[in-house]
């Protein structure tokens, strides 16, 4: 009885070596400020998300009523807030700082 190599496999298995190397390659020529600007921006994404959750708890007294204005002037001053904490030398809420310790020191990056 003979055993054949399902070609897919080995494919799959081919395909994920070159998307490691591509990663490896992408994280090693992504330069330090750059990394930090991502996880600053992540950090600004999460904040913004937390920001719209929280208003979401204020109970609407009904008296006058919200419009469509008013919501998207909310999510836009919830969006600037987000990244002026973000963006605060304090360091934010410190999740920029830790993803950007974690990327920096991963030697390797696994799929």
């Amino acid at each position: 009885m003979e055993i054949f190599p399902n070609s897919f496999v080995m494919q799959k298995t081919a395909n994920e070596d070159i998307l490691q190397k591509k990663i490896e390659n992408a994280s090693k020529d992504m330069k330090d400020e750059e990394l930090m600007d991502v996880c600053k921006e992540f950090e600004s994404i999460f904040i913004h998300m937390m920001l719209k959750e929280m208003r979401k708890t204020i109970p609407d007294d009904g008296f006058i009523e919200k419009s469509t204005g008013t919501k998207i002037f909310e999510d836009m001053f919830d969006e600037e807030m987000a990244k002026r904490i973000s963006d605060s030398e304090e360091n934010g809420i410190g999740i920029a700082k830790m993803l950007y310790d974690q990327f920096k020191n991963q030697n390797t990056i696994r799929i």
